[in-house]
Formats: structure tokens, sequence, C-alpha cells
């Protein structure tokens, strides 16, 4: 009768010492990871993002642009119109309105921090008009990191992009600056569309959009010669990292000079890239220059793929608020010391089984 009364105590201590662990490394789980950084991190560069939305419709509309609310559902601002006079190639709406999220913010600090990008850091950033959201999410990213982004961007973008010509990307920037949002200015400029002087723009636009660059006092990248736009490119991003080591490329949107002019590269996948094949060298774009180098290299073009792939929302209506969604989740569960954690506490479950017997 002893020995029969013995032992279901014996289950009852393991359940209970069982169950004790369990709680414990929740409640580490739960909040020990979030305060080491990176879910701190990614909220805050999501906020800066919403912030900077905000402040970039009241630009819009103290500078008296409308925006047409069937199509900018959300009335972020940051929604162009189908055609203008920079419209460089079809764009598609849907997608635009996806990088309005304030957490493509969030992402772009969980991917830098994938690629073992650390506070301070030189970072290259070469973009098209087409994505000005995705501009502001790398800027707030950078904000939260103390980061240098050294950033090269053309005016012309695709369709519903920053493709309104007396709202453009330079006035998005001037913008953010006079607010005080973001004190990053661009390191160089160029028009983009065809060969990169805006071949397919109007001429008269072409014109008066060259001169306001000019009177920005920003270096101007006015050259249809690939292989030189890419090495005048590159000059630049040397140059004015100086002694910095630049730690990562990111490209947004599909910029001639960045992407190059081989085919293949239309099949590359969205978020953290790696190129093993590359063309010849007077098809080459930035993004194998940078490759060739060994720099990590976060490309964000096809976004239904992006979003797909990170379990962000596909054109939601309402936004998110900044720290909403299950992106968070596979940021956590992916960073060491949760895995750590999880390891640990598997550790002390197997070792609670094997001695069950002998707890008293």
């Amino acid at each position: 009768m002893r020995r029969m009364y013995r032992k279901p105590l014996k289950n009852k201590k393991t359940i209970i010492l069982l169950f004790s662990l369990s709680l414990i490394f929740f409640i580490l789980t739960k909040y020990y990871s979030y305060r080491e950084g990176s879910d701190y991190d990614m909220i805050k560069a999501s906020e800066i993002m919403l912030r900077a939305m905000e402040t970039i419709k009241n630009c819009r509309k103290v500078k008296g642009i409308p925006f047409d609310e069937n199509v900018d559902i959300n009335k972020t601002g940051l929604i162009g119109i189908k055609y203008s006079s920079i419209t460089t190639s079809i764009g598609n709406l849907e997608a635009k309105r996806t990088t309005t999220n304030p957490n493509f913010a969030g992402l772009i600090i969980f991917l830098l921090k994938r690629i073992g990008i650390k506070n301070g850091d030189t970072i290259a950033v070469g973009a098209s008009g087409s994505f000005p959201a995705l501009i502001i999410a790398v800027l707030s990213a950078s904000k939260v990191m103390n980061l240098k982004p050294l950033i090269i961007f053309s005016i012309g973008a695709s369709q519903w992009g920053a493709n309104i010509p007396e709202f453009n990307m330079l006035d998005i920037f001037d913008c953010l600056l006079k607010k005080r949002i973001f004190n990053v200015k661009p390191i160089a400029v160029s028009l983009g569309g065809e060969k990169d002087i805006g071949e397919n723009m109007n001429p008269k636009i072409r014109n008066l959009i060259s001169e306001k660059i000019k009177e920005k006092d920003i270096y101007f990248i006015y050259e249809s010669c690939l292989r030189k736009n890419v090495r005048i490119r590159m000059n630049l991003y040397k140059k004015i990292a100086g002694e910095n080591e630049i730690k990562a490329f990111i490209n947004i949107g599909g910029n001639w000079a960045n992407m190059g002019e081989d085919s293949e590269i239309l099949k590359l996948k969205p978020g953290i890239v790696r190129i093993k094949k590359f063309p010849p060298i007077e098809k080459r774009g930035i993004i194998h220059e940078v490759a060739l180098n060994k720099t990590p290299i976060i490309h964000l073009l096809n976004i239904k793929g992006l979003v797909e792939k990170y379990e962000l929302p596909w054109d939601p209506i309402p936004l998110p608020k900044p720290g909403e969604g299950r992106m968070y989740q596979i940021a956590k569960i992916s960073r060491p010391s949760f895995l750590i954690i999880i390891a640990i506490y598997l550790f002390f479950m197997i070792l609670t089984l094997f001695f069950r017997n002998k707890i008293k």
C-alpha cells in the first residue's frame, strides 16, 4: 500500500515541475526576447515611418495636390497617378498600396539584422521613384539603427509611384528634411526611365526636372552608357563612404543602372538575395557589382513575393498599426536568443523526464 501511494506522488511532483519550467520559459520567451531590442527596433521604425507618411500627406495638402481616395484608399499621400509626364512604365496599384504599410520599416530592420548589419554601419541604397514608401521604410530603419544610408534615386517612376511632376521624390525628400523627420540627403539623383536619362519623357518636362535637380545642389547623374553609369555610381558610393566599409546594398524598384540589362535579373527573388551567375560585363548593373564584392543585398521589387515570404498583408484596408502582423512572430522565433532559450527549455524538460523516478 505504501509503494502504491508513493508512485502517484512522484508523478504529481514531476507534473508540477514540468509545469513550472514551462511557465518560466514562456515568460522568458515572451518578455526577455522582446526587451533584447529587435522587436522594439522594428516597432520603433514602423512608428517613424507612420509619422513620415503623415508629414508627407500634410506637405502634399499644403502644395494643393489632391489625391483620389478611391485610389489612395488609406489616404497616405504616397500613391501617385496612373499616368504623367514622368511615368516610366506600368505599375501595380495594389503593390504600391501594400508598401505603405508602416510595418515595412520593421521588415527592413529584420532583414538588415539578418545579414549582420549593426548600429552605425554604412549601407548603399539604389532606388527608383516607383516605391516612395519603401524609400521611407529604409530611412526609418536607418534612423533607428543609426545607419549611414548612401542613397541614389531616380525621379522617374512607374504608375502610382512618385510620378506626380509637382510632387516627385525630390519634393518628398524636401518635405521630410524641412520637417526634420530625417536628416539624410541623397548623394546623387538621376532622371530614370529609358537609359536613366529619361529618353521616354517629354523633353520639356525632362529639362525642367534637370534644372530642378541642379538647383538642389545634388550630384546629377546623366549618363546613357550602362558601364559608365554604373562606374559613376560605384565611385560615388565609395567616395562618400570614405574609410567606412559599405556593409549592404538595398535595391528598391527597377532602375536601369541598378538592375542592368540582363533579363535573368527579373527572376531574382525578393528579400535577402545572393547572385551566383553574372551576365557579361556590359550588361551588369550595380546589383551585380556589389555582389562581386561579396556585399549582402536586399532586393525590394517583387512586392507580392515579398509579402508572401514574410507574411505581411496584401493591399490592407485599413493599414495595420506598427507592431501588428505575423512578421513579428517570424522575427522572434528566428532570433538566436529565442532559439537558445528553447534549446535550454528542451534540455531541462528531457532531464526532468529522464530522472522523474528519482524526484521526491
